[in-house]
């Protein structure tokens, strides 16, 4: 699979494994940083460069997996934010 149709890929599946995180501020967290990263970068036009940010956003891809399954482990409570129904 080449580099420019790679990219495309990695922002839902990182969005995807960023839900799983068990913590809420971790979870807007990183759905915010994915998009902010994904956003500013969607411009790059260098070829080598696109390989640099797609080499790191695997990287972050997998660091999300495994705090992902690091934070199922040791599960909280949710916060009161969570719980709340959407208003109709």
């Amino acid at each position: 699979m080449t580099t420019s149709s790679r990219a495309p890929d990695l922002y839902p599946e990182m969005l995807r494994e960023s839900k799983h995180f068990s913590t809420y501020n971790y979870r807007t967290y990183a759905v915010r940083r994915i998009s902010d990263a994904f956003r500013g970068n969607k411009n790059v036009k260098d070829p080598v460069e696109v390989q640099t940010l797609v080499n790191k956003a695997k990287s972050v891809l997998e660091r999300i997996r495994r705090q992902g399954h690091r934070g199922q482990l040791y599960s909280t409570d949710k916060l009161i934010i969570e719980n709340q129904k959407p208003e109709t």
